[in-house]
């Protein structure tokens, strides 16, 4: 070996022979793909337009089809059959160019070659079909790939690579082609079933729409059946309101009248006993003075006179009574005139516990009074103020008196009522009326309720649910 990297070498006296050093072969030859199998058979692919333009071309029955004479379509075999199809062919192996396979011929393996001349054996390869495969299969001296089972539809390159004795990849050989869906998932069948959809949605929406607009209809009718059934209703529920109102009035009315006639009745035995009196009397001072007692007939005259006159006031006290109850009972005129709040709080206090007595002559009340004398008469419509009051005073001994049927002998039912004078200005003034029992009380979860029309905490029968109500309606008709 010289300095120029050449070799020298002689034998004999032939001379010598003189050579560079060889190089490195750094060439590196070209991998090929050499066929397709499709489902576990090879396919052979012609290139259509060879044997369109010659007629006459006989194509080998090995290669899967054949044409003559232009009496024999081409692709007559199973490419044909499975529509198999592809543009044309290019290479020495005749691969496919835009090879598109059915979704059901999509088992699929390749065969390659690498053109190595020197150390064929030494020849190895690796693979990858992109779309599957994540990397490059392991190397491997076999000139054909796994079989690929299953292939979803879509596109796939296959590419190829091998390496000869000098240790060189070569650049990947490629083959494309694309599986297509089943019918049912391809564009228009997309777009058949969105039609398909829109018109049952469509059918289903004017289906609704019409049973809706039935509905309406059928709604509508109900709705004026009953806003006729309800106006009837409320012309009904007015005058039974009204008649329940004149009932509360006649009710009021009963109770003021039990408590009337039992007043009346004591001035009325009074005159009656004082009568009885009067007569034995005067039959005593006529037999006084057939006996000439001047004297005694005397006395007994001035008894008869005092009696006349105890008479006479227990009469005007009947007399008074009468014409109260009289006044009470008539129709309210609706006028305010001057009245004694105190003398109409005590006589309706009255008036009510002898109207309870009436109906119970075992019940007994403490009734107390604190009426203020500052305050005079004061303009109010005394029939309707009277109606009030009563309610107030009903209420509140119908109160004590359930009470008194569940307590102690110690318990001592008590009604109180007071007036009272409020200044808020010289010249002008209110009045305030109380009236407090020491009954079960109201519970405060109905106390926002107490002045509702019917509304009533007593047992069905009992109370008809109008007296606060219409008190309420009274007291506020006098600014109260």
């Amino acid at each position: 070996m010289t300095k120029k990297n050449q070799i020298w070498w002689g034998e004999g006296g032939d001379g010598i022979v003189i050579m560079d050093e060889p190089k490195k072969d750094t060439i590196i030859p070209p991998a090929y793909i050499t066929g397709i199998d499709i489902m576990e058979q090879p396919r052979p692919f012609a290139n259509k337009q060879l044997f369109q333009n010659n007629p006459d071309t006989v194509w080998s029955m090995t290669m899967d089809t054949f044409y003559v004479n232009g009496t024999m379509p081409l692709d007559t075999g199973y490419l044909k059959t499975n529509h198999i199809s592809w543009d044309s062919v290019t290479g020495p192996w005749a691969l496919p160019i835009k090879l598109t396979l059915p979704y059901d011929q999509n088992v699929i393996r390749f065969h390659f070659t690498g053109t190595h001349l020197g150390n064929p054996e030494k020849t190895r390869y690796r693979y990858i079909l992109e779309g599957i495969d994540k990397s490059w299969s392991n190397i491997s001296d076999k000139s054909f790939t796994d079989t690929y089972r299953n292939l979803s539809p879509g596109p796939y390159t296959f590419k190829v690579s091998s390496r000869g004795f000098n240790g060189l990849w070569s650049k990947p050989a490629s083959l494309s082609f694309t599986i297509t869906p089943p019918w049912w998932q391809t564009w228009w069948a997309y777009s058949l079933y969105i039609l398909v959809l829109v018109l049952a949605v469509w059918a289903f929406v004017a289906y609704h729409s019409r049973n809706l607009r039935r509905a309406n209809q059928v709604l509508e009718n109900k709705v004026e059946h009953r806003t006729a059934q309800l106006h009837k209703s409320i012309e009904d529920l007015k005058s039974t309101q009204s008649q329940l109102i004149q009932s509360e009035k006649l009710a009021s009315l009963g109770e003021l009248t039990a408590g009337i006639a039992h007043e009346i009745q004591n001035p009325l035995n009074f005159v009656n006993n004082f009568s009885e009196v009067n007569t034995e009397l005067l039959v005593e001072m006529k037999d006084e003075m057939d006996k000439g007692n001047i004297v005694d007939a005397k006395v007994i005259a001035d008894d008869i006179i005092a009696n006349q006159e105890k008479i006479i006031h227990h009469g005007k006290r009947a007399d008074a009574i009468v014409k109260g109850m009289l006044q009470h009972s008539r129709s309210s005129t609706g006028k305010k005139e001057p009245t004694n709040i105190n003398a109409l709080a005590d006589e309706y206090l009255r008036l009510s516990y002898h109207g309870l007595r009436a109906k119970d002559k075992e019940f007994n009340a403490t009734m107390k009074t604190d009426f203020d004398q500052s305050i005079g008469n004061i303009n109010i419509i005394p029939e309707d103020i009277g109606r009030v009051l009563l309610n107030l005073y009903n209420n509140a001994f119908y109160a004590v008196t359930e009470k008194a049927k569940l307590s102690a002998l110690s318990y001592e039912p008590t009604v109180s009522v007071s007036t009272k004078r409020l200044t808020d200005k010289p010249d002008n003034y209110r009045v305030e009326i109380r009236v407090k029992d020491n009954g079960n009380g109201i519970p405060q979860k109905v106390v926002d309720k107490i002045f509702q029309p019917f509304f009533t905490t007593k047992p069905t029968g009992v109370g008809t649910g109008l007296g606060l109500s219409l008190s309420y309606d009274i007291v506020k008709a006098h600014g109260g």
